[in-house]
């Protein structure tokens, strides 16, 4: 007897349905064909054990299990539910209507239970496109699938649980998510807030034009002045995601396995603070099933990188690239995968190896040669893509000492989400530009215009100042930002004036 179940398979962040054929004939063996990989061929152990332990059993015949298309590599153990359900129908121990309306996924304990999967989004979206109408899935899971519209989505506990579905009849419990509701309440709820640091109003402002802006950001101090504490909080200030935003977001962690269990739509953007020691690999991602890396986590959020100076010079240049790009492609001989990876970068770093640098009381102080060592770590291409710099430098105790409340990240992020809807407005007709940290030379000359004093005065600071020839389109850009705050239709002088002081690295003394 020849039955059909379906499942899904997922490359990159898309899915692909694929089809079990189970065919039970006379003799005696288990083949299990179709690109399946070690992980797959070992669940006929879990399947066994799962099977005896619920009153079932695997029929002692010859049964051929097919994973369509054949040619298509299939990985892990989210399909064990599924040659379950398919051996069960084929042998004609449960019955089994309907199949065809339902994608069923699940990994099997030995008792039946079910442990969770990875990509439960996109396979949810994908078998919604292709017109099943029902999704069994390890229950986990089920909010992230409940997202998607029309299609009715049903958590398990166990293979028991769908055997009497089946055979019984008997109802399951749909999960239903109010995706909306859900988006808008935990967007005032930010757990981070810049409430909570003392002092810095200069640094919290660079932060916010930043935010405004889409800008790369990198602060400079010594130890304990709170980049990473102002860092942290950057998000809270960022505009909310879009719905889409958020499902392209969700679709990313859940293809990597990074959602939280019981969580649907990731309301938060993502705010992901890799180690120093991280490879080239876990950064942009890749492997031999090729994962997201920590840049494309990162997607619609901000990608810290704290102590940049100690990231290996390979990890920040195979960067370059992506930042450029907004996406990250990772070929392999038989398949291309692209993951989306449109990031803010903030990064940070000690002014010297010794963290005091310029400070005649400090602790440790370092020769030239260790500076420039360690400088030159972060020279060129990267720096190039940041289009601020800003020092950080130590609270002073009467200010870590103040009671008085901070401003909030609400209010804050009320200016930036003004800011930003101006620059959705300019950019309509662009469709790879959605704010002045994208614009292009074209973009900077028609939105950027001067008027002469403003010209003069940014003239005079290049030369005083030695800022170098690319300081000059990102001082525009910061400008332009800056005025987008101010609701300013025009650039004037004082806009200019404020994001000069914005160049700290490009001037002499810093990196030659």
């Amino acid at each position: 007897m020849l039955t059909k179940v379906y499942g899904s398979a997922v490359f990159g962040v898309e899915a692909s349905t694929i089809t079990i054929e189970v065919n039970i004939d006379k003799g005696i063996g288990y083949h299990l064909v179709g690109l399946p990989d070690n992980a797959i061929r070992e669940s006929n152990y879990r399947i066994a054990a799962a099977l005896q332990n619920n009153g079932f059993k695997i029929p002692g015949k010859k049964i051929t299990l097919n994973m369509a298309p054949a040619d298509l590599r299939k990985e892990g153990s989210a399909y064990d539910l599924t040659l379950a359900i398919g051996i069960l129908a084929a042998s004609g121990q449960i019955k089994a209507e309907n199949l065809e309306e339902y994608i069923i996924m699940g990994e099997l304990s030995l008792d039946g239970s079910l442990q969770p999967i990875r990509g439960a989004l996109p396979i949810a979206i994908k078998a919604q496109e292709e017109g099943f109408k029902k999704f069994l899935l390890p229950s986990q899971n089920a909010k992230e699938a409940a997202i998607v519209k029309d299609l009715e989505v049903y958590g398990i506990d166990s293979i028991a649980q769908v055997i009497d579905h089946f055979d019984n009849d008997a109802p399951l419990e749909r999960t239903i998510v109010d995706t909306r509701n859900e988006f808008f309440n935990a967007l005032e709820h930010p757990e981070f807030d810049f409430s909570d640091v003392k002092g810095q109003e200069s640094i919290k402002r660079c932060m916010e034009i930043a935010a405004a802006g889409g800008h790369n950001i990198i602060l400079i101090g010594p130890p304990g002045a709170g980049k990473t504490m102002l860092a942290k909080r950057l998000p809270s200030i960022l505009p909310p995601m879009t719905l889409r935003e958020a499902l392209e977001t969700t679709k990313i962690h859940s293809v990597s396995g990074r959602m939280r269990e019981h969580v649907g739509l990731m309301a938060q953007r993502p705010f992901r603070s890799p180690h120093h020691t991280i490879s080239d690999v876990a950064l942009v991602g890749g492997g031999a099933y090729p994962q997201p890396g920590e840049i494309s986590l990162a997607h619609n959020g901000v990608l810290f990188l704290d102590e940049l100076p100690e990231f290996k010079r390979t990890v920040l240049e195979v960067m370059r690239q992506p930042l450029e790009d907004r996406e990250v492609t990772i070929s392999r001989a038989k398949f291309t995968v692209t993951y989306p990876s449109s990031f803010m970068l903030v990064a940070s770093m000690n002014p010297s190896p010794g963290g005091y640098f310029n400070d005649p009381s400090a602790p440790v102080s370092s020769t030239p040669a260790e500076m420039q060592r360690y400088l030159s770590k972060v020279s060129g291409p990267l720096l190039d893509r940041i289009d601020i710099h800003i020092e950080v430098t130590p609270v002073p105790f009467d200010k870590l000492s103040e009671e008085r409340k901070a401003e909030s990240s609400v209010a804050i992020r009320k200016r930036v989400t003004e800011a930003r809807k101006l620059q959705t407005s300019r950019f309509t007709e662009i469709e790879s530009i959605n704010y002045n940290a994208q614009m292009g030379v074209k973009q900077i000359r028609q939105h950027c215009a001067l008027d002469d004093t403003s010209k003069n005065l940014l003239k005079n600071a290049m030369e005083k100042l030695n800022l170098s020839a690319r300081a000059y389109d990102r001082i525009l850009k910061v400008s332009r930002t800056i005025a987008d705050l101010d609701a300013s239709e025009q650039i004037q002088a004082h806009h200019i004036t404020e994001a000069i002081q914005y160049r700290s690295l490009d001037r002499d003394g810093w990196l030659g």
